[in-house]
């Protein structure tokens, strides 16, 4: 009904372009307006000044003739001020912003190896924008921003580089696994010498106290009992020994094997000095 009053409501963020017998006239901001079409005016159209979005996909090869697919969101609007050549001037700004997109990005990655892709998309991007904005302003579109928002290697190229990072990363836990075994090789190694180190003075302090112990019973038998020298003594504290370690080896029920020398030869070596420090000894009395 109103527009066959010649009435016309333009929505916000939106502006129409007004036209007279197919000449254009002006442009209608937002609101109400009045177009007499019985006097030759229409409205030739309405022109969105939101900011709209494009992706795009675009197949290439990069320097070390890896094929990538680099896919680039382009975010742009029209002119308020340029709303004229935004309507007027292009038949198909998509195709149009996706050309010049696909110019850039087959202009720059092809120098670039597939790692450094990666790394300068951010460079890529404003490179991109930077073309866009020179030659999209000509035509009253504004280029908000551009993104790469992903590079996609072929799937087997893809594949390789896990297996190549997968390898790596397997590397560095094996010599991680093999410095923790070193360390604690060396904690052990240095656990043992210390534990053989404290081993070592407590015999050296066990033995030092027999010594001791042995010097302080010589002197006390040589002295109570006359006529007996040092050496007797010892023949004796030996001997003694020699029973009673016979004795706890008996005693023991776990005992399997005994490594000292007890043939009969032994035996009769052991008998002779028992004899001859009994005959010592009474001859002494005598």
């Amino acid at each position: 009904m109103g527009q066959a009053l010649g009435c016309v409501q333009v929505d916000q963020s939106t502006v129409a372009v007004k036209e007279h017998f197919g000449k254009f006239v002006n442009v209608l901001e937002p609101g109400f307006h009045c177009i007499p079409w019985c006097f030759g005016y229409k409205s030739a159209g309405l022109l969105s000044l939101r900011v709209q979005q494009l992706d795009v996909r675009c197949e290439t090869k990069t320097k070390d003739n890896v094929f990538v697919t680099v896919v680039a969101s382009i975010q742009y609007r029209a002119m308020a001020d340029k709303a004229v050549d935004a309507f007027y001037k292009l038949s198909n700004t998509k195709a149009q912003i996706q050309a010049y997109v696909f110019d850039v990005i087959r202009a720059s990655v092809p120098k670039l190896e597939l790692d450094s892709v990666f790394e300068q998309k951010n460079k890529i991007a404003k490179a991109v924008e930077e073309e866009l904005e020179k030659a999209m302003s000509a035509y009253g579109f504004e280029i908000v921003e551009t993104l790469i928002i992903d590079i996609e290697p072929d799937a087997q190229v893809k594949k390789a580089m896990n297996e190549i990072n997968a390898a790596a990363r397997l590397r560095v836990a094996a010599n991680e696994k093999a410095e923790a075994e070193k360390i604690l090789q060396v904690k052990r190694a240095e656990g043992e010498a210390e534990a053989k180190y404290l081993s070592g003075l407590g015999i050296a302090r066990q033995r030092q106290a027999i010594v001791d112990g042995l010097r302080d019973s010589v002197l006390t038998f040589s002295k109570n009992v006359p006529g007996t020298s040092a050496k007797d003594v010892m023949d004796m504290v030996l001997i003694t020994q020699y029973f009673d370690t016979m004795k706890e080896i008996g005693a023991n029920s776990k005992s399997s094997a005994v490594f000292i020398p007890h043939g009969p030869g032994a035996v009769k070596d052991i008998a002779a000095q028992i004899r001859d420090g009994l005959i010592q000894g009474q001859n002494a009395q005598v």
